[in-house]
């Protein structure tokens, strides 16, 4: 027998790796940067979803990627967790995770049922299970939605599975073989007052990949149809990049000009493109207050809720829940609307909002 290991033997040694040790970074550092883009668009979506159903504000923000294993990952758990099982039946293949703490799970359960929110339980009943799986498919239903948009093509998947897993005391089957590289997607998520946490999106590396490639292929030609070299002579012709005049909302217009908002010269970047068409929830707040519990019981037709503003403060209209102009409300043909009359740092908005994406 030789004392020398062949060429086979020492690939399948250098493909075995160190027991235990991380996988190699299979996706590059753009790769990454887009899928954290896709889910900071589709988590945005998620959060609007969440925060209408808790009536609390939601922001689900700033992902993180990395690359790691089942058996890792699951291993790094030293508290009790809710781990949601999604599958792609349309669009994508294969299937997602998505893991929250089981006290955030807790939270989100007790608020859909009218309580407080506050809650510090370590378990979920069956009646909490079934509250975080409506929540949990309401989100990933709006996400998927937003995914189909930015990859211009229908995206489905199938209802989630709800697991509750307590890893210093049980185990829990990962539905991927262990070893293969998956990806895992950390954003921070806060709920209003109550929950200030995180959760995860996992996904094995290829389908990471597929998305990623599906990303990019529909970013490749313009919703006008033009590639992004036609984009470039546009870009590059005399004019293009030209400064617009300053506009104040509601300042009157000089004579012969029109009072607009400025005109962005030149082909939209490709990056805003792909949320153009994602919906947006808008709200025009007129006030608010604070009232117990015994007050709210007697209320009733004809009572009267006094609000913290004064009757000539301008009202507040909010997208997605951040705050982006002033105006006052007035009708029109017998519909309730509102009137802007100060927009709030507009150029600090699209750049804010250009960093997002």
């Amino acid at each position: 027998m030789s004392e020398f290991l062949s060429q086979e033997e020492i690939d399948a040694l250098l493909g075995a790796g160190v027991a235990g040790s991380p996988p190699p970074a299979d996706l590059t550092e753009e790769e990454k940067d887009a899928l954290g883009e896709i889910g900071n668009i589709s988590m945005g979506s998620a959060a609007t979803a969440l925060s209408q159903i808790l009536n609390r504000k939601v922001l689900i923000t700033t992902p993180n990627t990395r690359v790691t294993t089942p058996e890792a990952l699951f291993a790094s758990f030293q508290m009790p967790y809710v781990i949601i099982e999604v599958n792609f039946t349309e669009g994508l293949s294969g299937s997602n995770l998505l893991i929250i703490k089981t006290r955030d799970a807790a939270v989100i359960a007790d608020l859909m049922m009218g309580g407080s929110g506050q809650v510090e339980q370590q378990e979920l009943d069956e009646l909490q299970k079934s509250a975080v799986a409506e929540a949990m498919n309401q989100m990933i239903g709006t996400a998927a939605t937003s995914m189909s948009t930015i990859f211009n093509r229908s995206v489905k998947i199938s209802p989630p599975q709800v697991t509750p897993v307590n890893f210093t005391l049980e185990s829990f089957a990962s539905p991927w073989p262990a070893g293969d590289p998956i990806a895992v997607v950390s954003f921070r998520m806060e709920i209003e007052g109550l929950v200030e946490s995180e959760i995860m999106q996992v996904m094995p590396v290829e389908v990471a990949k597929e998305a990623v490639g599906m990303l990019l292929s529909s970013s490749a030609v313009s919703p006008s149809g033009e590639s992004p070299e036609d984009e470039e002579q546009v870009n590059a012709a005399p004019g293009a990049h030209e400064e617009a005049p300053p506009y104040t909302a509601g300042a009157p217009a000089a004579s012969g000009e029109s009072n607009r908002p400025p005109q962005v010269y030149g082909a939209t970047p490709r990056n805003l493109e792909l949320i153009l068409d994602v919906p947006l929830d808008i709200e025009v707040v007129l006030g608010t207050t604070v009232k117990p519990i015994k007050e709210i019981l007697n209320l009733g037709p004809g009572s009267i809720v006094e609000l913290e503003k004064m009757s000539d403060e301008p009202v507040e209209i909010l997208v997605n829940g951040t705050l982006i102009a002033q105006g006052e409300v007035v009708v029109v043909n017998e519909s309730f609307g509102v009137r802007i009359t100060n927009i709030l740092d507009p150029y600090e908005r699209l750049n804010n909002l250009r960093s997002r994406v």
